[in-house]
């Protein structure tokens, strides 16, 4: 990680990022092991290019790389004299240069503790470079340092902290551009962290300015983007916001099985929906954000889509409902079942006559009622509290 925070000017993702995605396909057990002896290559290169010990010897307590004392001594002993040649540097500023040398130095030895894996030590880092830093842009640029620590660990708890951090500089300033940065940052993490509602906000808000791709690409962002809105936008949003959107008809087809995904979904064509969809499982299965979200995900997702099959009818045939999604009645008669028990689903199977019916809450109703419920609520208190006082 030892480019600048400045947005991945140059259309790269982070290294340190790339690397923390594979170790995480290291851990997969549905990754075939040739796929996995390329990723070990290429992990133990990266720990030796940018002598990451810390990462190393974990890597090698654990099992997935095979530790070599040696090599490990040659990167501690490394480190110990690039740390040592920082503090010169740092010495030489305060007592020669000016505060602005003095900050650099301090910054330089920031990102090469990010570089070699030290989190503790760089989150360390970064706290005394902020003390020596005034503008509030460059101060965003510590935090976005600490939210791609954050990233790489997976510690939600830091990444927290400093989205809230990064929210208070704003409020003393801060340019556009960093702002909506921090709007990718934010929706990654409500992702990672099950919120797909805010999430999806952030993300459509951020389409037409993203630059955030030290974190990930284009395409990826837009594979979030629409599987977020497919689970929390109701129907005339999605077609609004997400499947006429321009920015994302121009990338969507980039992504195997996605536009199929979603136009399938929007007119509803189900068969070639759950087709789609069936391709999308393995992505969303391989992903280090959505991987542990990915039976909720499924869950939630067939949820809308046969919500939206069932608000077409007052009632249906199973075989009916079996034939536009190309299934077998029984699996239509067992997945419903699952999703009627938990109350995801308003209707009811009449298996003698083969029927669903639905019986969909009026909202409007609803509403009426807990309104006249609140009202009586509140006279009562009114009445109890004109007793106290006329006592």
């Amino acid at each position: 990680m030892d480019g600048g925070s400045g947005g991945g000017e140059d259309g790269k993702q982070q290294p340190h990022l790339v690397l923390a995605h594979k170790l995480f396909l290291l851990s997969q057990p549905d990754l075939d092991d040739l796929a996995k002896v390329g990723l070990r290559d290429d992990v133990l290169a990266a720990v030796k290019s940018d002598d990451m010990a810390a990462l190393y010897e974990s890597l090698g307590a654990s099992g997935v790389l095979e530790t070599d004392a040696a090599l490990l001594a040659e990167m501690r002993c490394r480190i110990e004299e690039e740390t040592r040649k920082f503090d010169e540097k740092i010495a030489d500023a305060e007592e020669n240069l000016g505060e602005s040398e003095v900050r650099e130095a301090h910054l330089a030895k920031s990102l090469y503790f990010i570089r070699v894996g030290e989190k503790e030590k760089a989150l360390e880092q970064l706290k005394v470079t902020e003390g020596k830093t005034v503008a509030v842009g460059q101060k965003m640029d510590l935090v976005f340092y600490a939210l791609q620590i954050g990233l790489f660990h997976m510690d939600f708890d830091l990444i927290s902290k400093s989205i809230d951090k990064a929210k208070i500089l704003f409020e003393a300033g801060g340019d556009w551009e960093r702002k909506n940065r921090l709007k990718v940052y934010e929706g990654l993490y409500c992702m990672a962290t099950r919120d797909f509602k805010k999430a999806t906000s952030l993300f459509l808000d951020s389409i037409s300015t993203f630059t955030t791709y030290e974190l990930f690409p284009y395409d990826t962002f837009i594979f979030y983007t629409v599987l977020t809105s497919v689970v929390t936008l109701d129907r005339v949003s999605l077609k609004q916001k997400v499947v006429d959107a321009p920015e994302i008809l121009a990338v969507i087809g980039k992504v195997p099985h996605l536009s199929e995904f979603l136009n399938s979904l929007y007119n509803c064509q189900y068969k070639s929906f759950f087709v789609a969809f069936s391709g999308l499982t393995e992505q969303i299965k391989l992903d280090r954000y959505l991987q542990p979200h990915f039976r909720y995900f499924m869950r939630e997702v067939r949820t809308v889509v046969y919500s939206q099959f069932l608000e077409s009818y007052k009632s249906v045939t199973m075989e009916a409902m079996a034939v536009s999604f190309g299934v077998t009645v029984d699996f239509i008669d067992q997945e419903l079942s699952r999703f009627i028990a938990a109350g995801k689903l308003h209707c009811k199977i009449d298996k003698v006559a083969g029927v669903l019916e639905t019986n969909r809450p009026d909202s409007r109703n609803a509403f009426y009622q807990s309104t006249i419920k609140q009202g009586d609520f509140l006279l009562n208190r009114i009445q109890k509290l004109s007793r106290v006082i006329d006592l």
